[in-house]
């Protein structure tokens, strides 16, 4: 297997990682103003994800890097293309940030009014607007031969683009409230279980529309009609997506938890897996498309990120598996006590 073709993988797994891990942080964000009733519900809801938001973004900041330094030519076209939505994505992001850190500071019931609505809109605007993008990846953007993007931010809130946004935020909403449900207990742990379960036949009937508007607005079957075997990853995301279900009615919601994780998870590797070798299609032109062998870089390059992300990454996975271990337990009112809760 040549470098580009194993750093395109790469690329699409620190994405995958980066949605499974951020995800229930988005959707728990999101659901902030209708899950939680009170504010002791509130800042439980908060301390569910406060300890593990920012190594979640870890992966965010390291796939834009691994697009930087692998993919240069993508990267420049990429980010200028979407500039807006990216742009909107990391002041979301950044005010999500904000809000979980300021929160707490003042014990006003309108300073955690604003700071609430911030959580919020932090959560829901890059739940939406990954979808929007990564939608209109696989359909094909306006770009000509010189990468310069011949649209605006409206061009991408095109019909497959709004349904991709949906699709993503429904994938987390319904990850946050299994998560919370993991995480709490009494009244709050019933709504969230309660969401989840209302969530899921959304879920579905979305993902359903999805997966039959990509065989009209994009090609990204054309790799799956050319090698059958491949469809198995689209079997295996619906078993997956079926199996939340099966979980959320046995009340086993780490199991749960981890059916969600595995469908987002299988959900990004099936759109690229259809792209492959494309990773920026220009639906102005094929010719002007760029693929992980003419947007690359060199193979010295990419042989000694290999051999640094060989050493590393195992090391970040394992950190983030001692941490979630670490904050496996359900956050109680009694550690809403401890000073350096949220």
């Amino acid at each position: 297997m040549d470098l580009q073709t194993i750093w395109f993988f790469l690329w699409v797994l620190l994405w995958a990682v980066y949605f499974v891990t951020d995800g229930f942080d988005l959707g728990v964000g999101s659901l902030l103003p209708i899950l939680g009733k009170t504010n002791e519900e509130k800042r439980i809801m908060y301390n569910s994800i406060g300890p593990l938001w920012d190594g979640n973004e870890v992966w965010l900041i390291t796939a834009g890097g691994v697009t930087f330094a692998a993919f240069p030519r993508l990267y420049a076209v990429m980010f200028s293309s979407l500039y807006s939505a990216l742009m909107l994505i990391l002041f979301a992001l950044i005010l999500r940030g904000v809000s979980l850190e300021f929160r707490g500071k003042v014990d006003d019931p309108r300073w955690h009014k604003i700071w609430d609505t911030c959580m919020c809109v932090g959560s829901l605007v890059p739940a939406i607007l990954f979808g929007v993008a990564f939608a209109n990846i696989f359909q094909g953007i306006p770009i000509d031969g010189d990468g310069v993007y011949h649209g605006t931010l409206f061009t991408l809130l095109n019909p497959y683009g709004l349904l991709g946004g949906v699709f993503f935020l429904l994938l987390f909403l319904v990850h946050g409230s299994i998560w919370l449900a993991v995480k709490s207990e009494g009244n709050l742990h019933d709504r969230a279980a309660d969401m989840a379960n209302k969530l899921w036949p959304v879920l579905l009937v979305v993902a359903v529309i999805f997966l039959v508007a990509s065989a009209f607005a994009t090609s990204i079957y054309d790799n799956y009609l050319a090698h059958p075997v491949l469809f198995i990853f689209i079997l295996i995301t619906v078993l997956a997506l079926v199996g939340i279900k099966i979980f959320l009615a046995k009340k086993s919601y780490w199991k749960a938890w981890f059916s969600s994780a595995l469908t987002i998870f299988l959900a990004t590797f099936y759109g690229f897996i259809g792209l492959f070798p494309r990773m920026f299609l220009s639906n102005m032109n094929p010719d002007y498309t760029l693929t992980a062998f003419n947007s690359s870089s060199s193979s010295l390059t990419l042989t000694i990120m290999l051999v640094l992300a060989l050493i590393f990454v195992p090391i970040v996975l394992v950190y983030q598996f001692w941490a979630y271990n670490l904050f496996k337990g359900k956050v109680t009112k009694e550690d809403l006590a401890y000073e350096e809760a949220y």
